[in-house]
């Protein structure tokens, strides 16, 4: 029997999105992205909006918690339940890591993103890493974007380093490696049709 769970990271701009979805298209599979969050929100109690922000890198300390790690000092969710603390961001982690986890159990599915290829790393789930190079990412960004060179380079820049962040504070990550996943697909030249039929065949 094949993977029943595969886990795709992808840098920006390397089309990671697009071969997910051929993928799970290929095999039949569910395909899995921003319900993640809302699924790690309902399980906590949590601000969907809350997790997502974690997950992009923005401090809570400095939005949200004012003086972290003392709970007389920190607000409410806006959500009108005065009863619903803000989480620290070691707690987005567990949740995001519990529902990834529940996501996979249920077997046939292509997660997307949120880390699932460090969260899920010792559950036998195929992790891909889709990637490009710097040109070809941010040559794309600037169309989809509708930016020019420099600004497409800058959002690059920032979304690679705030990616880096994300995996060194969730996941002790201090560079990701090509020998973290199972697979890499550079679609510097193959289209996202050619990546995901690389990677549907592996899980096969």
């Amino acid at each position: 029997m094949g993977r029943q769970t595969i886990c795709i990271s992808h840098a920006t701009g390397a089309e990671g999105a697009s071969v997910g979805q051929i993928v799970a298209e290929r095999l039949g599979f569910r395909y899995v992205d921003d319900e993640v969050i809302a699924e790690a929100a309902e399980w906590a109690d949590l601000d969907p909006g809350l997790v997502a922000d974690a997950e992009r890198r923005r401090p809570l300390v400095a939005r949200l918690l004012g003086q972290f790690g003392d709970p007389a000092s920190s607000p409410r969710l806006p959500t009108g339940d005065s009863s619903r603390a803000t989480p620290g961001e070691a707690e987005v982690r567990d949740v995001i890591a519990a529902a990834l986890g529940s996501i996979a159990e249920q077997g046939s599915v292509v997660i997307v993103a949120h880390a699932a290829s460090f969260a899920l790393a010792d559950t036998g789930a195929l992790r891909a890493l889709v990637t490009a190079s710097p040109e070809t990412r941010s040559a794309r960004l600037a169309s989809e974007r509708g930016l020019d060179e420099r600004a497409a380079a800058r959002v690059l820049k920032s979304e690679d380093a705030g990616r880096a962040d994300y995996l060194k504070r969730f996941y002790g990550i201090d560079r990701e490696l090509p020998t973290h996943f199972d697979i890499v697909v550079n679609t510097d030249m193959l289209t996202p049709a050619d990546a995901a039929e690389v990677i549907a065949a592996a899980a096969v």
